[in-house]
């Protein structure tokens, strides 16, 4: 894949980027503008931070202008678009696995991973996935830790699932933010599991499956209010939300009493047993048992009827509405291009989606096997949400992972706005260009030196593997630092760096001045003495790690 050139043949607003970009160099002038002391880390200089974060919120400088068809893709993949399909259908993947895997056809790839995401067993029920409140000690306090440190546990196992499950958990963690719930509402780590547990059975299943399901969640009951949903006093909440975020869209072929007719079909699931906790039952004297209307279709309906109902007449509804999300979340945020080219690949999907009878696997298979997906300019137009920021790095350096690095990761997401298992509200976080505003910016960067830097003090020989792995077996101890430089740049910035002045910067950081510049090879200096060589210069590690420091802080990095 040519690396793509900012300009307006390929989408890109050339005012936009300069903006974007702009807002960045007084802190990108020198490799590290965070100090990591024991207090933590502050700016080294940061006048009128204020002002210079405004831009920020510009990040989302391209408009949709891909062309190409939902054709299958056909030419074997190369490195970049490897990258770009792990980057989209995952959390990136190492050198390693990248290079493993070009070559492949699309076909061979998605199949795998796609195979591989079917057959992935859910996390295992940890021992209090049957607990109610009457398990938990009677101090308050006591109870509330030990909450807290379930809840850890299974945040921490579903992130190390980020990790290594590749589509399975990268779709999971998609619906956690489409059939959304937060875990500070309902409080039960049981609760909480039963939930995870039906976002990964039926992540690439089918979706009138999972919209049945979902809903007798104890998670969902509770957040949405089917737990207190009574005939005699039905509550609206759920049913609203089952239309209006879950299938149809907003005002989307239903009206205001196709939702209190659901809501009436949709009671009796109140039964709450004596102890808090408890897993909600169905209640026959809290059903309306009385004739309902639903979408034009009249009978005594009830839970099961209205899913029934709901795929039988607004087929194309669903089809179109959930086909958008995924087209925006794995393709390109801007569905509404000026040409409707992204409608016509959405129309595509919807049609497989109902042909398939709303079995997901093989819209997201048609999706990732297309020309439209590998094309030039669906590559590095995504924002990276906090999560996206660490685990693709960690991923894709290829670095030793701890337990503390992850948690360190989650506990950045969450300062910086997406905390696992608690998005903001019921329509969930809204990605893009909101986790590029003035209050994360700064953030985004200091948290990812910090992340940086603890890798480097756990090892810096693993910075020189990581540059070795990149230049590749043939380039492994070459002399020659622009080569080191531009492997790292292709490997960790979709699109490269805007300009050559860039790429000089990279350099400049990495050529340290400990390293004299004649050290280097002929092929890259006049008169080069190639003493400087990347398998065994004691420098090199450093060089990685300032480098890895500067490309954090730019714009590009903030792209998948």
């Amino acid at each position: 894949m040519k690396k793509v050139q900012f300009n307006e043949k390929n989408c890109y607003s050339p005012q936009k980027h300069s903006d974007a970009h702009n807002f960045a160099a007084p802190f990108i002038e020198k490799p590290t503008v965070g100090i990591l002391s024991s207090y933590g880390w502050r700016l080294k200089e940061a006048p009128n931070t204020k002002n210079l974060l405004k831009p920020a919120m510009s990040m989302e400088y391209f408009v949709n202008c891909n062309t190409a068809p939902l054709a299958p893709y056909s030419a074997p993949l190369d490195r970049l678009r490897v990258q770009h399909l792990y980057r989209r259908a995952g959390f990136g993947a190492s050198v390693q696995t990248v290079e493993q895997a070009s070559g492949q056809t699309a076909d061979q790839l998605v199949d795998s991973l796609i195979d591989r995401a079917l057959n992935l067993p859910p996390i295992p029920a940890p021992d209090w996935a049957t607990w109610n409140r009457d398990n938990y000690p009677s101090d308050g306090d006591l109870a509330r830790g030990v909450i807290r440190t379930q809840i850890d546990v299974l945040g921490l196992d579903y992130t190390r699932g980020l990790m290594t499950n590749n589509l399975r958990d990268r779709l999971s963690f998609f619906w956690s933010n489409h059939f959304v719930t937060e875990i500070d509402v309902y409080e039960s780590p049981a609760f909480l599991y039963e939930y995870v547990n039906c976002l990964q059975r039926n992540a690439l299943g089918n979706f009138k499956t999972f919209v049945s399901e979902i809903g007798l969640t104890n998670a969902m009951l509770y957040y949405l209010d089917g737990a207190f949903n009574n005939g005699r006093n039905p509550n609206e909440n759920y049913a609203r939300e089952l239309y209006e975020l879950f299938t149809l869209g907003e005002g989307n072929g239903y009206t205001e009493e196709d939702v209190i007719e659901t809501a009436k079909a949709l009671s009796g699931y109140t039964e709450r047993g004596e102890v808090r906790w408890t897993p909600v039952t169905f209640d026959v004297t809290a059903f309306d048992a009385g004739p309902k209307t639903i979408l034009g279709q009249t009978g005594n309906w009830g839970y099961a009827d209205v899913i029934d109902i709901l795929f039988q007449e607004r087929p194309q509804e669903i089809a179109r509405f959930i086909c958008q999300k995924l087209y925006e979340f794995f393709v390109h945020p801007d569905s509404n291009d000026s040409a409707g080219n992204a409608q016509t690949i959405i129309a595509g999907m919807a049609g497989t989606f109902i042909s398939n009878n709303f079995e997901l696997a093989p819209v997201l298979s048609e999706l990732f096997k297309s020309q439209h997906f590998f094309d030039d300019n669906a590559v590095g137009v995504i924002i990276k949400s906090p999560f996206d920021l660490y685990l693709n790095f960690i991923n894709e350096s290829g670095f030793t992972c701890t337990d503390s690095n992850l948690s360190f990761a989650r506990e950045s997401s969450r300062l910086l706005g997406q905390e696992l298992f608690d998005p903001i509200d019921v329509a969930g976080w809204q990605r893009n260009r909101s986790w590029i505003n003035t209050n994360f910016m700064i953030g985004r960067w200091l948290t990812s030196e910090v992340l940086i830097q603890g890798f480097f003090q756990e090892n810096p020989e693993q910075f020189r593997a990581l540059a070795m792995q990149a230049v590749g077996a043939a380039n492994s101890n070459t002399s020659n630092p622009e080569t080191v430089v531009r492997a790292l740049v292709d490997k960790f910035l979709p699109k490269g760096l805007l300009t050559p002045q860039e790429f000089e910067n990279a350099m400049s950081v990495f050529k340290i001045e400990d390293v004299p510049e004649n050290y280097y090879g002929p092929d890259y200096v006049d008169g080069g003495l190639s003493l400087w060589m990347l398998a065994v210069s004691m420098e090199a590690p450093q060089q990685v790690f300032l480098l890895m420091m500067h490309l954090s802080r730019q714009p590009e990095f903030q792209l998948k």
